[in-house]
């Protein structure tokens, strides 16, 4: 399968027919440990590391180097930036809120954020949180998508609101809500509006005290302005069209703010979904609105801020991949409890479909596929 490089928007696209490639495939031929190695010789990624969990029996593998400066190893439990996994956490504290009766799934907008979103009286929570809204994606826009090297621009602050203002200068994909699917950053910008709001304090404490605390996910953070990320982390790099490389670490991810700004270890993304999937977080009834899905066209299905992939060994693992640039993360889970997190730091070009389908079917399918 070629993968063709999309518009911005799209980005989202790119990684999950990255991932449905990955996930049909048969058994893997080579150990994933092998795989990162080439991976790093073959300039697919500066750095790359994977975590498998299998029933409290997790199992990791390391690949390249922290910095190409100095050449330090990379680490297993390094930091790293998991863009759109942020959705997820964003989800799941929306759906505890419908829990403690503070909203419902198919309230409009407009009641609980008056006058903020265009149609907000026909978008309702639920059309945010499966991209069934139509609202335009401030990220599509030139400038304003943190997978884009913006040189000095990556060190500005943005608020909420101005990326609402992007968004909302341009007609929505589509006029009538839920009538079709489309990805778009804006609607997790609006859901973090929307716990501010109802609870009064800044959605990343509400998923610091709803989550990270009660699931001891210590090394799972909501960076805000801040630019840099805890050691250990391997650097994230940028091969621009001149062929220069550039180091994109450090950056200020308020432009991605509830869409795609936290941080985290592969560890703690696998007891994450294993928490939530496994029923710690949200009630039963929340769950199944979470995993009651839309079809997207894009060769997986999407929930309330989950992914689902059918694996033809027999599995069907939830979860959801991420892009911010210099860092590309899939955190998955099946429903026997095996789950992975692989972060990539590309290189000199994006890892292919076969590189990342030898690491995730080593996970999900080795011994199950005929």
């Amino acid at each position: 399968m070629t993968i063709l490089h999309k518009p911005v928007w799209n980005k989202l696209a790119w990684t999950a027919a990255l991932v449905t490639t990955v996930l049909s495939a048969g058994p893997a031929m080579a150990d994933s440990g092998d795989t990162l190695r080439r991976m790093v010789t073959d300039k697919a990624a500066t750095a790359a590391l994977l975590q498998a969990d299998e029933g409290g029996r997790p199992k990791a593998s390391v690949a390249g180097v922290r910095d190409l400066r100095t050449g330090r190893p990379a680490v297993a439990d390094g930091y790293f930036r998991i863009g759109s996994v942020t959705k997820t956490f964003v989800a799941t504290v929306v759906l505890q809120l419908a829990d403690e009766g503070r909203l419902k799934l198919d309230d409009p907008i407009q009641r609980h954020l008056p006058g903020l979103v265009p149609n907000g009286a026909a978008i309702t929570v639920r059309h945010l949180l499966n991209h069934t809204s139509g609202l335009h994606d401030y990220m599509s826009e030139e400038g304003y998508s943190t997978n884009r090297w913006r040189g000095e621009d990556r060190f500005r602050s943005y608020t909420p609101q101005q990326l609402l203002k992007v968004a909302f200068a341009k007609p929505p994909y589509f006029k009538e809500p839920g009538s079709s699917w489309r990805y778009s950053n804006t609607n997790y910008i609006v859901a973090g509006m929307l716990i501010e709001k109802l609870t009064g304090r800044p959605y990343g404490k509400e998923v610091e005290r709803r989550i990270l605390r009660p699931l001891k996910l210590t090394r799972t953070s909501v960076p805000g302005n801040a630019y840099g990320l805890r050691e250990p982390h391997a650097h994230g790099y940028e091969a621009l069209p001149t062929g220069r490389i550039v180091d994109a670490t450090r950056m200020n991810p308020s432009l991605d703010w509830a869409a795609g700004e936290m941080i985290s270890t592969a560890g703690d993304l696998n007891a994450f979904f294993d928490g939530l999937l496994g029923g710690k977080l949200t009630s039963k009834a929340a769950l199944r609105e979470m995993r009651t899905t839309v079809d997207t066209g894009a060769g997986f299905a999407y929930g309330l801020g989950l992914q689902k992939y059918a694996v033809p060994c027999g599995e069907t693992v939830w979860g959801h991949s991420g892009e911010l640039i210099g860092y590309m993360t899939f955190a998955f889970r099946a429903d026997d409890g095996r789950s992975m997190t692989l972060s990539i730091n590309p290189h000199t070009r994006q890892p292919s479909t076969a590189e990342i389908f030898a690491i995730a079917s080593d996970v999900y399918c080795t011994g199950k596929a005929g």
